[in-house]
């Protein structure tokens, strides 16, 4: 039995990288009676069909760390959210979903801002996560800027990039990756934004170690599946402050005498973020109304 990892999965067929080496495998049926799917980035052990065509099956899926369904990728190590300065301006409520869903799994995120070039001063947005306790780096993918640092923080590691279209993901996969040439697809001059170019999930081995996938879309995630009740908990702000909330369910919302609260007034946690916390808290609970 050989072990390796998925680092493409295409209509069925499973790629898998081991002994440096790629092998074309599916699944066996199993799997689908178990309701368990190969996802990119699972470790697993497959036996070799035709070693000449390098094909095979895969036979087992090891226990997985951590899984994000949409998109479906398993075994992350660094979650690196890419927004970009302007063109288009950073969208903060995707910012927190995407953060909110890092520290569900067990991630704790990077913050990556793209496009520094064309506003070397337009961070003003960004300081409240650094204020927060949130790693953050400013690069530019096309002048090579921080793209050394960004390296570094991923050796050795399997990253995912999350942001929306435009903000540059797959330039920095070109800037990470000498060998590999990622499509961009030209820029809508009418929305100005990178038209979508990648279809599916993949993996793509950084020279200096390590793998980054680049991933489709990644602009409608899904947070459904967290608890109202556990949401607070994945605001790092707020647990500075919770001690001194008079409820122990306190939310933070309507509750008098909250630590939280206090805090905000004090200008200690910033009300933007705060707002957008209310937001994804009404959207969770009414979701959370609907399915009962």
């Amino acid at each position: 039995m050989h072990e390796g990892l998925i680092i493409k999965g295409i209509s069925g067929f499973y790629y898998i990288k081991a002994d440096s080496k790629i092998y074309e495998c599916k699944a066996r049926g199993i799997f689908r009676k178990d309701e368990i799917i190969p996802t990119v980035g699972d470790y697993v052990e497959f036996s070799i069909s035709d070693e000449e065509k390098l094909t095979g099956i895969i036979e087992k899926i090891k226990p997985r760390k951590n899984f994000l369904v949409r998109p479906p990728v398993a075994n992350i190590d660094k979650l690196i959210t890419v927004f970009s300065v302007e063109s288009p301006a950073p969208d903060l409520m995707l910012l927190d979903k995407l953060i909110i869903k890092a520290a569900e799994i067990g991630i704790k995120p990077i913050i990556c801002i793209n496009k520094i070039d064309l506003s070397p001063n337009g961070f003003e947005a960004i300081r409240c996560y650094e204020n927060a306790g949130f790693e953050t780096l400013f690069v530019s993918a096309v002048k090579g800027i921080g793209i050394d640092n960004l390296k570094e923080k991923m050796k050795d590691k399997v990253s995912i990039l999350a942001g929306p279209s435009g903000v540059g993901k797959s330039t920095i996969v070109n800037a990470l990756n000498i060998n590999v040439s990622v499509k961009t697809g030209d820029v809508s001059n009418k929305i100005n934004r990178g038209k979508h170019t990648t279809r599916h999930v993949e993996f793509f081995e950084i020279e200096s170690g390590g793998y980054i996938a680049d991933t489709p879309g990644f602009t409608a995630l899904g947070i459904e599946r967290i608890i109202s009740d556990k949401l607070k908990n994945l605001y790092p702000e707020f647990q500075e402050n919770v001690n001194k909330c008079r409820f122990t369910g306190c939310t933070h919302i309507s509750e008098p005498n909250c630590g939280v609260k206090e805090a905000l007034n004090n200008n200690k946690i910033d009300n933007g973020r705060y707002e957008r916390y209310i937001e994804i808290y009404k959207t969770i609970k009414e979701n959370e109304r609907y399915h009962k």
